[in-house]
């Protein structure tokens, strides 16, 4: 699989490989598959570097002074060697595809075989003394780029609102993630808020049993068979024995308990579980809202 976003940078100080790691992370945060130079194969031809720089949809250089003097004068380092390949790969490939970054390169300068390309590049260069360091103007740059959008932002969508669009789609994902509405011991007690998910799962493996709600009455519930239960039955006995607890099994899709009333589930495996119907609350929709839930306990029958 090919990589979005290709990064080429010279090791001119820890702190700048630091700065360099920081800005690919907040790219791969963006969403892309972001490689660096020195995770790569540095073969022969084109089974190691040649390979990756080729099938990268886009290629960026960080190009602060030390970068340009060893892809100017220094062939045989590792940037000497990167430019040479990446600069034969750039003659086949469309001008949007390569950019540079510049960054303690105040005068902007770039390798000597760039300089008549005139690629689109992005100015991180800070300036302390005016309080000024480049950052989130520069990454949404960066973005437009990747993206082939205009320069021109006149009807941009400011990336602070694209990344709050993207936190409440991940909120609303994290909610309805089937961990949330699951417990794999045997017997307990659970509030299950059944408009948010299909299904509340107990137990686990041969003991899994999928319960399906839906709400009925101030104080009764729907308990479905459509989420894999084979079978459900409202058991009218409170004093009922649970060697025969199965009989109370009908072919029907549903129950309907009331709170106190308790129902056996039958699972594909054959497996009984019992739940009892502790509370249920209907949605209360007020300045004080109240979700529409219904609390249950319930035990597996292991030994039947």
């Amino acid at each position: 699989m090919s990589a979005d976003l290709f990064i080429s940078y010279a090791w001119t100080s820890v702190a700048h490989r630091e700065w360099v790691r920081l800005l690919a992370s907040q790219l791969h945060l963006i969403g892309y598959d972001v490689k660096i130079d020195e995770a790569v194969d540095y073969g022969s031809s084109l089974s190691g570097f040649m390979q990756e720089v080729t099938d990268a949809n886009h290629v960026l250089l960080i190009v602060d002074e030390n970068y340009v003097e060893r892809a100017n004068y220094n062939p045989e380092s590792g940037v000497g060697i990167e430019n040479k390949w990446i600069s034969s790969a750039f003659m086949g490939k469309p001008a949007a595809w390569l950019s540079v970054v510049f960054v303690r390169n105040s005068q902007r300068k770039l390798p000597t075989w760039l300089e008549d390309h005139n690629p689109k590049g992005f100015d991180f260069n800070a300036s302390p003394e005016n309080n000024e360091f480049p950052g989130a103007v520069q990454i949404n740059q960066i973005w437009r780029w990747i993206e082939g959008l205009p320069a021109d932002t006149t009807h941009a969508v400011p990336l602070s609102l694209i990344r709050k669009r993207a936190a409440r789609i991940e909120r609303v994902d994290a909610r309805r993630d089937p961990a949330l509405y699951a417990s794999p011991a045997l017997d307990g007690r659970v509030t299950f808020r059944h408009g948010d998910h299909a299904h509340y799962t107990v137990g686990h493996g041969e003991y899994e049993f999928k319960i399906d709600f839906s709400g009925c009455s101030d104080d009764s519930v729907y308990v479905y068979i459509d989420s894999g239960l084979k079978a459900v039955g409202l058991i009218t006995s409170e004093n009922f024995d649970p060697l025969n607890v199965e009989s109370f099994l009908t072919p029907g899709r549903d129950v309907t308990p009331s709170v106190g009333q308790k129902v056996v589930l039958l699972n594909p495996h054959g497996a009984l579980c019992v739940i009892a119907i502790d509370e249920v609350q209907r949605e209360v929709n007020a300045a004080e809202y109240v979700p529409e839930h219904v609390t249950f306990t319930y035990e597996v029958l292991v030994n039947h």
